[in-house]
């Protein structure tokens, strides 16, 4: 019973001192969020299209290889 009751008392003092971090974040105002997600999609855009451009290269050096 006294192992249940230290594993409440640390949980309890783990989530006290998570809430006191959480207290410490910085959050971003709205324009700069918006200015974040379009940074974000742009890359992934990018990388979607380099992908795609190694994905057909390989694609046509197979194909080379194979007839």
């Amino acid at each position: 019973m006294s192992d249940l009751k230290s594993a409440v008392q640390r949980l309890g003092g783990y989530l006290g001192e998570v809430g006191v971090e959480f207290k410490k974040v910085s959050w971003p105002d709205r324009q700069e969020l918006v200015d974040s997600t379009y940074v974000v999609i742009s890359f992934i855009v990018i990388l979607a299209v380099v992908v795609l451009c190694c994905d057909k290269v390989i694609q046509f050096v197979l194909q080379l290889i194979h007839t």
